[in-house]
């Protein structure tokens, strides 16, 4: 369907696509700023694709907690008074005191899924669910182009195009699930960001052989579920390391994740960038908490004290083919011990094996892509303020929130920076990158319209 008009015919400042927990926390510092600076009032708006709210929800699964305290929440690093924190939600929630004797830096992903609704809920005015960006492009007027503003084509749930003009746009699409190739997801066959949904579209009685394939958090917490929740299931963990290898959550190797730490990795040379990955990737990829390792190893032993065995654990050990047998699933396993194959039919198969970033080129398209700078790997040159570098004399602002690994390091799509990321790319879109005030135009027009 074609374009039958724009949204609005203002001008805004930001809009942001995607409205996931990097997004959300923009959206708390953008309206922190107009509070503290009423004068100078910011039009902003922000697209979501899903209906409703939603984070990783078919990975809360029951007691899993959060890896990050707390206090790293949508705000408090950059604002400790923000009415947005996880205090003002406990608060607001009658749970305050009974949340500080549990004594945990750690709440439950449910509870932080909880709180991050509740923060939604209250910039509801700001968001549109249900709505999905399909191209962003530079604006024009008069067919001239217009290096100050982007038109942004959104599609309502009807099909409905239309386009909103913008200085800046902030991108947030998350993360696409990645599984090996020649794997397609299916009734038995899944990705662990479909796992509750599908698990629970199943009747329990018939899960009687499951595998999970992984060496991550994920892949730990899906196979000590299935443990708990299916008794009479075996259960094979199918790991391409020799086990699992705990997540270094030690004080001094989690200064990565501090918002200094951005300016070492991005500041740093070539062989200070390496070292980052090569010491530290141990904090967040491929590793599962302590607590989930030593809960699956005792059930594992306890197997052993009882002379049974319905937990199988497949270490150094690669998936080769997939396929169905009838009313089940077929897997191919290959050690890579000695070589040996195994043929392995299970009723549901779960590849908890990551994602991938979503490459902006997606939504600016090729034409639109080429105003900006790559590096010699092909990848986006990304300003300290995590804007796109323009190759083209383009002034307005496309900023991304994830995909800037490269860049600025392990933080770059992580919980733990957030709030800091969020405040940047706001002052940065407030000040502008020669350290104005962006153009306020539209806001002196309508005061001399008012007047």
């Amino acid at each position: 369907m074609g374009i039958t008009g724009r949204r609005h015919q203002e001008i805004y400042d930001v809009i942001g696509i995607g409205f996931g927990p990097s997004n959300m926390s923009l959206a708390i510092a953008l309206e922190e700023h107009e509070a503290s600076a009423p004068q100078q009032p910011l039009r902003y708006h922000f697209f979501e694709r899903q209906p409703t709210f939603g984070w990783h929800r078919n990975m809360l699964l029951p007691s899993t907690t959060m890896q990050i305290s707390f206090l790293k929440d949508l705000a408090t690093f950059r604002n400790p008074l923000s009415r947005f924190s996880f205090i003002s939600f406990l608060h607001s929630s009658n749970r305050l005191v009974q949340f500080v004797n549990n004594q945990d830096f750690f709440p439950t992903r449910q509870e932080f899924h909880q709180y991050l609704e509740w923060a939604a809920a209250g910039l509801s005015d700001r968001v549109t669910y249900g709505t999905e960006v399909v191209s962003i492009r530079p604006g024009t007027e008069g067919g001239t182009l217009t290096p100050d503003l982007l038109e942004i084509e959104v599609r309502d749930g009807d099909g409905t195009t239309s386009v909103v003009i913008t200085r800046n746009v902030v991108i947030s699409t998350g993360l696409v699930p990645r599984l090996p190739e020649g794997v397609t997801a299916g009734e038995r066959v899944w990705h662990s960001s479909q796992f509750l949904s599908r698990f629970h579209a199943r009747d329990p009685r018939e899960l009687k052989r499951v595998a999970v394939v992984g060496a991550g958090q994920s892949a730990a917490e899906i196979t000590r579920f299935f443990y708990d929740s299916l008794p009479h299931a075996e259960v094979f963990a199918v790991i391409p390391s020799y086990g699992y290898s705990v997540a270094d959550d030690t004080p001094f190797a989690n200064q990565v994740f501090d918002p200094g730490a951005v300016d070492e990795y991005y500041y740093g040379t070539d062989r200070a960038r390496d070292a980052f990955w090569r010491y530290h990737r141990n904090t967040n990829y491929s590793v599962v908490d302590t607590d989930v390792i030593r809960a699956l190893y005792q059930r594992s032993y306890d197997e052993q004290v009882r002379g049974t065995q319905r937990l199988h654990f497949r270490n150094l050990t690669r998936v080769v083919e997939v396929g169905s047998t009838g009313e089940g699933t077929r897997m191919v396993l290959r050690s890579l011990l000695d070589d040996r194959r195994e043929d392995l039919a299970v009723d549901a198969l779960v590849f908890a094996t990551g994602y991938d970033g979503v490459d902006p080129a997606r939504l600016l398209g090729d034409g639109f892509d080429a105003h900006f700078e790559r590096d010699a790997a092909g990848r986006h040159r990304v300003e300290r303020d995590y804007r796109l570098v323009s190759s083209s004399g383009l002034t307005c602002g496309v900023y991304l929130q994830g995909g800037t690994e490269h860049s600025h390091g392990l933080t770059s799509s992580l919980l733990s920076n957030m709030a800091v990321r969020s405040g940047e790319i706001a002052d940065s879109i407030v000040l502008g990158r020669t350290g104005r005030e962006l153009d306020r135009t539209h806001s002196v027009q309508e005061a001399s319209s008012a007047a």
